[in-house]
């Protein structure tokens, strides 16, 4: 199967969403794979699921949509494939370096990150080759809704990290005291400085993960 999907997943999505719906999801999938140059490759559509069951998840941060360059996308928000890392993702390193006083190695694949249980999610989960938002359509935004309506209703402690107007669009169906919210402007170099530098979401993050005896992200990559 090119489509594999985790089981917690698996089993949690399959009872929100009607057949004829899935249906649409595939169908139209498999009809811009095969009359497009479409990123990422499929085995890696859902990696950001398949890499964080939903009883290891931690910390949620959402993006948009993939990486639109060929080699770059991975199936996780912010990472990359190919070592080369974009304007948002060194803005990201950098915000971690002044927050922690850690040093990153310049990796740009963030699968260590994922397997700590960050729930690296685009809302689009797939892209036209050189056409960003070229999949910002209602079925991702079906899917990707009721994968954080999932998260919002589970009584383990989540850190959601909304970054940027985009992100934050999905605050309203975050409303489980268990929770933590932390909103600040996107990494992007537009808006960085706007007052996503310096909000320290990354401490705050594993500050609110241990309080609830649970292990912090080790976010040096």
């Amino acid at each position: 199967m090119d489509y594999v999907l985790d089981k917690s997943w698996s089993e949690k999505l399959s009872n929100r969403f009607q057949q004829d719906y899935k249906r649409k999801l595939f169908t139209w999938l498999e009809n811009e794979y095969a009359s497009k140059v479409v990123f990422p490759p499929k085995q890696q559509v859902f990696s950001a699921l398949n890499l964080v069951p939903i009883a290891n998840v931690k910390v949620v941060i959402i993006g948009q949509d993939p990486y639109h360059t060929k080699g770059q996308a991975d199936g996780l928000a912010f990472s990359c494939h190919n070592g080369t890392p974009q304007p948002s993702l060194k803005n990201i390193f950098k915000e971690i370096n002044d927050d922690l006083h850690i040093e990153t190695t310049g990796n740009t694949d963030l699968t260590a990150w994922a397997k700590q249980g960050v729930l690296l999610l685009n809302t689009s989960l797939t892209v036209i080759e050189h056409q960003p938002a070229s999949h910002a359509n209602e079925l991702w935004h079906t899917f990707t809704t009721e994968v954080v309506k999932i998260l919002n209703e589970l009584n383990q402690p989540i850190v959601f990290m909304l970054w940027g107007n985009h992100a934050k669009s999905f605050l309203p169906l975050l409303n489980n005291a268990n929770h933590l919210i932390l909103q600040a402007a996107h990494p992007s170099p537009f808006s960085a400085y706007n007052g996503f530098f310096g909000c320290k979401h990354f401490s705050k993050a594993n500050a609110f993960l241990t309080e609830h005896n649970l292990t912090p992200i080790n976010w040096q990559i």
